[in-house]
């Protein structure tokens, strides 16, 4: 198996994303007799640029044919979210992210008319989460920033936070008792995401887009001490950054079930999908899914 980043084969860079979906023929419930281990997957984009190319009949085939229990989505802008919710409210968890367009990654903490957005989808729609939003060092306590935090508390929703360490303790600052996912791990060592867990307890960490915990299926021997410390504190995802990554959501979940099987089966399956039940089942009543 691949990893899940690995540059797609020819063959599968020359269909298109109408191809793909027109391939998803085989009925969920034929996958049951397998039992595969459900996957909560933390952190899917659906941007615009995704949806123009997979309608959303066709993005919510391609969740379910990867086993996934919920799948966690924003976009840019955030009309993509709302279309895959209206299609399957059963699946998608429904994620604010602060940016209206792709451009905006790194100019949106110094545009103050992002806090009147975010402030009228929040009183249009219901959501579990805000975020994803790439913010580093000192930005953190920018005006934008700490609206951002507010909003989080106000509405009572996590912060999704594609950040360094510094941002994170950052935020924490402006609310103890924020709750935050830190995405990516912060791409940081494990080492460092375990001092940063035991200094957080409102701390959670989505190792999308990462490899470095596992290879041929088994974990690697410093993640796994970060796994068995803190079982109740991860959650896995695929990061769909661009249209051609919703090609890896059924073999993300395929890989993560690989490596998964290398741990003890009560922490594979928290950090599979029983963590982010755990974690969002409380907000679910409130997106109206069932």
């Amino acid at each position: 198996m691949s990893k899940p980043h690995a540059p797609l084969n020819r063959c599968r860079r020359l269909l298109s994303f109408a191809a793909v979906a027109s391939c998803l023929t085989v009925p969920i419930g034929a996958m049951a007799a397998d039992a595969p281990m459900p996957i909560f997957d933390a952190h899917l984009h659906y941007s615009h640029d995704a949806w123009e190319r997979l309608p959303p009949k066709a993005a919510v085939a391609l969740l379910r044919q990867a086993g996934l229990k919920r799948a966690m989505i924003s976009s840019s802008s955030d009309e993509g979210t709302q279309k895959l919710y209206a299609e399957a409210p059963d699946l998608v968890l429904p994620s604010l992210r602060p940016y209206r367009s792709r451009g905006e990654l790194g100019s949106w903490m110094h545009d103050s008319t992002v806090v009147a957005h975010l402030e009228s989808r929040l009183a249009k729609y219901r959501y579990v989460v805000i975020g994803e939003y790439h913010i580093y060092g000192a930005d953190a306590d920018l005006p934008v920033m700490r609206r951002v935090v507010q909003l989080a508390r106000e509405h009572q929703l996590f912060l999704h936070s594609h950040s360094d360490a510094e941002a994170i303790d950052r935020q924490f600052k402006q609310d103890p008792q924020a709750r935050i996912l830190w995405a990516h791990a912060g791409f940081d060592s494990p080492q460092n995401v375990r001092e940063m867990l035991r200094k957080h307890k409102n701390l959670w960490c989505d190792l999308a887009f990462r490899s470095d915990h596992a290879s041929g299926g088994k974990v690697d021997p410093a993640w796994r001490e970060a796994f068995l410390e803190f079982p109740d504190r991860f959650v896995v995802g695929t990061d769909t950054f661009t249209p051609e990554r919703w090609y890896y959501v059924g073999e993300h979940a395929r890989w993560t079930r690989q490596w998964l099987a290398d741990l003890p089966r009560d922490v594979a399956e928290r950090i599979g999908w029983k963590n982010g039940e755990a974690l969002f089942t409380p907000m679910i009543a409130r997106t109206g899914a069932k």
